[in-house]
């Protein structure tokens, strides 16, 4: 029998970047792509500017650029993104932004250690 979560194994998970719980928020997203009627690369890319005005966490940067970078979105582009919301929500958040995506790089490698020590 399955343990059920608690919504503070949940939290944890969530901040952490547990495969599971990242699936869930994935599935949330099901179907958005489609009904925005957006290409892809320019619908991540707007994906990201919301990521970066809300000031998102680390954990939210890891799920969107590994989906970005699937659909062919260079870091080049991501930082374009960065200069043209800038003015309008100010250099700390895209600072902030910047740093959360460096934090989004180690906890990703650090995700993919754990994998592969579990197997």
């Amino acid at each position: 029998m399955a343990k059920t979560q608690t919504p503070e194994d949940s939290l944890k998970g969530l901040a952490q970047g547990d495969p599971k719980v990242l699936e869930t928020l994935t599935k949330m997203t099901a179907g958005t792509l489609e009904r925005s009627g957006l290409d892809d690369q320019t619908y991540m890319l707007v994906r990201m500017a919301a990521l970066i005005a809300s000031d998102a966490a680390p954990v939210s940067y890891l799920v969107n650029l590994g989906v970005a970078s699937e659909a062919g979105i260079d870091l080049n582009k991501i930082v374009g993104t960065m200069v043209a919301v800038a003015p309008v929500i100010g250099t700390a958040r895209v600072t902030s932004a910047a740093s959360k995506m460096v934090r989004a790089g180690f906890l990703g490698a650090e995700l993919a250690e754990s994998v592969d020590e579990g197997m």
